[in-house]
């Protein structure tokens, strides 16, 4: 089959097409036809080399933690779904490839296409898991940091349909986007506290960090303490007494077709860009670079 992968660490050139062997499905498990692939920010974190300590990575390596498509084929004891069946959800083998194995997935609503199906699974999990750490409930602000991306995008909406505010931070060409979703948007950058407390001058409840760059301290001093303060981006976390979340162990089968359902109705929006597997690399290289909106994917076959 066809697959992109890298056979040592380095920037986005260490990316290649290659022809390898189809994988074959153990016990619980099935293999999918894939027809999208997530990107994700760790993707690039782990070509580079630098997750290693956290995410031993042998080589060659396929990236790639979701995926939708197509049933192609069962594992002994799997009997919850059948070959043919549409479904999204998370890869226990690497995504950018025709053919990945998976254990935990979902029915692909009709109405919902491969590249926003996609959006989900990843983004689903993190956004809740961050929102329930951080016990985000209806009357309370949430500020969020770099929200415009997958995750925000999602954490956003969520956050909202709890009954909170949601105050959200990105970059000029992203605040009538987060507004879109239902945030009140401002700037990052030099001034933020000061533009935070006019915006909510009875203080924030909670800090959602997605953006990982020098927002903790500013958080900090928003909150008068690291209490419910969680981010999933920023390694100076603990030097700094904030929590840091890295999940994904949480998957819930039932919760991802609840999303896709909701995406599928127009409940919830994703927005995604996608580029062809054959474009791996450009499309990592957008994702490197921090500044995207919404959702990246890989469309495959």
């Amino acid at each position: 089959m066809k697959a992109v992968l890298f056979d040592r660490f380095g920037g986005t050139d260490v990316l290649h097409e290659a022809d390898i062997e189809v994988p074959q499905p153990g016990p619980g498990q099935i293999r999918v036809r894939v027809r999208a692939a997530g990107l994700n920010a760790l993707d690039g974190k782990i070509r580079s080399g630098a997750m290693q300590a956290a995410f031993p990575t042998p080589l060659p390596a396929v990236p790639g933690a979701e995926l939708a498509g197509v049933v192609d084929a069962l594992g002994e004891g799997v009997r919850d779904v059948q070959v043919g069946d549409e479904v999204l959800g998370w890869s226990d083998t690497g995504s950018y490839a025709e053919y990945a194995l998976a254990t935990t997935v979902a029915p692909k609503p009709a109405g919902l296409d491969w590249q926003h199906a996609v959006a989900l699974p990843v983004a689903g999990e993190t956004a809740e898991r961050v929102l329930d750490l951080l016990g985000v409930t209806a009357g309370e602000t949430v500020l969020m940091h770099g929200a415009a991306g997958a995750v925000g995008t999602l954490a956003v909406q969520l956050a909202t349909a709890r009954g909170a505010r949601v105050i959200a931070t990105a970059g000029p060409a992203n605040q009538d986007y987060l507004t879109s979703l239902g945030a009140t948007a401002t700037l990052y950058g030099e001034g933020l506290v000061e533009r935070v407390r006019a915006l909510a001058p009875y203080g924030v409840d909670a800090v959602f960090d997605l953006a990982g760059k020098g927002a903790l301290e500013d958080s900090i001093a928003l909150r008068g303490g690291t209490e419910r303060i969680v981010t999933i981006a920023d390694f100076r976390a603990h030097q700094l007494g904030v929590t840091f979340s890295s999940g994904g162990q949480e998957r819930s089968a039932a919760r991802l077709a609840e999303l896709a359902q909701d995406a599928a109705t127009g409940k919830l929006v994703t927005t995604v860009t996608a580029y062809p597997l054959t474009e791996a690399a450009t499309a990592q290289q957008v994702s490197d670079a921090g500044h995207g909106r919404g959702k990246l994917a890989l469309t495959v076959g």
